[in-house]
């Protein structure tokens, strides 16, 4: 099997390259921020912190969360509802930066995320692919972009679903989760040492999925 994996801050693109780069590739695509978004927005339902190990690391036990395709759209199943559309709000957002860096939660993941690569050609995305799940990836891409300009990103995504939110919070709640992430004890969000590092801070989304398809391609021939 062959893995690509593309690591890379909030904001930096990833899940809608890595997409579309798996769709060209005709390989099987996984967003690994929406397993830890899952289980963010599952703290919050329950009324934990999510920082809490102890408040969280008990909701583990028989919680299932899965990622299935519906029409090539890949839809995310927390004990069995569609959450696809929940996970995607700043506050779920934020609690998904609290429960990564919890080790019961990665523990958790890791074995789903890991076997998803044992199964199929995979374009993996997420925090640390390149660097803990599949730190045998045959490509590893770390995607980035300045803060601001992954805030004005995600800032017009949220305004597209009508979210009630400015570009100052998405800004702040950014770098917030980029300290967050990059600071945590356990697979801090860096760049493996053999990765490709990609800023698409001055490309558009069709130039940032055709440098990636490049990489890619050239590193697999």
């Amino acid at each position: 099997m062959t893995a690509v994996a593309i690591d890379g801050p909030a904001g930096a693109g990833k899940s809608t390259i890595a997409r579309s780069v798996a769709k060209e590739l005709g390989f099987i695509y996984v967003d690994t921020g929406a397993l830890y978004r899952a289980i963010g927005l599952h703290a919050l339902k329950n009324g934990a912190d999510p920082k809490v190990q102890e408040e969280v690391g008990p909701l583990l036990s028989g919680l299932s969360v899965r990622l299935c395709f519906v029409d090539s759209e890949q839809r995310v199943l927390l004990n069995g509802e569609d959450v696809s559309e929940q996970i995607r709000t700043p506050e779920v957002s934020m609690a998904a930066s609290g429960v990564s860096a919890l080790k019961s939660v990665r523990e958790f993941l890791f074995e789903l995320q890991r076997s998803m690569a044992e199964e199929n050609d995979v374009v993996m995305d997420g925090r640390d692919i390149g660097t803990v799940v599949l730190p045998n990836a045959q490509v590893k891409i770390f995607l980035t972009a300045t803060p601001e300009e992954r805030a004005r990103r995600r800032h017009r995504e949220l305004l597209e679903k009508g979210a009630q939110v400015s570009y100052g919070e998405v800004l702040a709640d950014l770098k917030k989760r980029d300290y967050d992430d990059s600071h945590r004890a356990i697979a801090p969000l860096k760049p493996a040492p053999d990765a490709v590092v990609v800023n698409t801070t001055t490309l558009s989304l069709q130039e940032s999925i055709q440098m990636l398809l490049g990489i890619i391609r050239g590193k697999l021939k």
